[in-house]
């Protein structure tokens, strides 16, 4: 089976005639035109056309999508919203709208419809991501691949390789500056991951409106996890099941209070420091991939309260020993990552 993707952009084409926006300035500056979305399979059967598929080939709707199987057996899908069955066998070329929804391919790694021979190429690209290097970012970051039009996918080919995730990762950000949607979107695309939850249960309604915001956008697959124990966490991690931590601010702001920090209690300054230990020693010797976000404190004026400069200082200094031993660190800014030299 040899798959051409005529147009991989949605419906209008990429970019659209008199669209103002950043993204499609870029497209437009940058010479990267799409067509809209367009796929033919051995030059003989096009997706979505309304003749009958050639003798030998078989073309279904599914829970999946739209499903083709050539003469030889090889198997293209091209996903819409459906989710897979318990157990759904590899696809030999995968077509997937990613932008919006990124946990699809998660979904659809989890139930075997996509493997490590399975070829994914993203489609329906259009102005929601803001250029082609944020594209293909993202792309690298999921294991999928964005083609320019008129390419031609070989089904049994081996997929082109991606950059091995980086086992640790620590993300850095101020208040609102998108380090939460960052992490999440660095392993939507994950059949299995774990979110640790370390802020304390309860608080305002303001508190829990946050917290109910940032459950809605995590996929529903994924496992939550609350607790403070994040050395215990880290040690029990299964290899094959990512972490992501959000976030260490909070689970220091609750190590505080447990040692009795904010009571300047005698001796607490000792025991956080034993925490902080042993949470950078589990953090190191974890055989997880993890992904954990945390508060950038350290950039505005000196807090007037003694509280605030301890929990500064402290996170400060755990910040610094996490990112040593992180094999990346990046600074959120206005939810842009910025790549922090080792």
């Amino acid at each position: 089976m040899k798959v051409e993707f005529r147009g991989t952009a949605g419906a209008p084409g990429h970019p659209p005639g008199g669209c103002p926006c950043a993204s499609c300035g870029r497209a437009a500056a940058e010479g990267t035109h799409r067509r809209p979305l367009e796929i033919v399979v051995d030059g003989v059967l096009r997706l979505g056309s309304p003749a009958p598929p050639p003798p030998g080939y078989a073309v279904r709707e599914s829970a999946l999508g739209l499903e083709v199987t050539a003469p030889g057996g090889a198997r293209l899908l091209l996903h819409h919203t459906g989710r897979p069955g318990p157990s759904v066998s590899a696809f030999d070329v995968v077509a997937v709208d990613l932008l919006g929804e990124p946990s699809r391919l998660g979904l659809l790694r989890r139930a075997g419809a996509v493997d490590a021979r399975t070829h994914v190429v993203a489609v329906g690209i259009d102005h929601r991501v803001p250029s082609e290097a944020e594209l293909r970012r993202r792309l690298a970051l999921w294991g999928a691949l964005a083609v320019p039009d008129g390419t031609v996918v070989a089904a049994g080919d081996a997929p082109p390789t991606t950059p091995r995730p980086a086992r640790r990762t620590l993300l850095l950000g101020g208040s609102r500056s998108g380090k939460s949607a960052e992490a999440e979107l660095r392993l939507a695309a994950e059949p299995a991951v774990t979110y640790v939850a370390t802020g304390e249960p309860g608080g305002d309604a303001e508190w829990r409106a946050r917290v109910e915001t940032h459950r809605r956008r995590r996929p529903a697959h994924w496992e939550t996890v609350e607790s403070t124990d994040l050395a215990g966490v880290l040690r029990a991690a299964a290899p094959d099941a990512p972490l992501l931590i959000d976030g260490i601010g909070t689970w220091l702001a609750a190590v505080l209070g447990e040692c009795g920090a904010w009571d300047d209690d005698p001796g607490a300054e000792a025991a956080v420091a034993e925490r902080r230990a042993e949470l950078v020693a589990a953090w190191r010797r974890t055989g997880a991939r993890v992904v954990a976000v945390s508060d950038e404190v350290g950039l505005g004026v000196v807090p007037a309260t003694r509280s605030g400069r301890v929990f500064r200082d402290a996170l400060g200094r755990l910040n610094q020993a996490l990112a040593c031993e992180s094999e990346e660190s990046f600074l959120v800014v206005a939810g842009r990552p910025v790549p922090l030299p080792v």
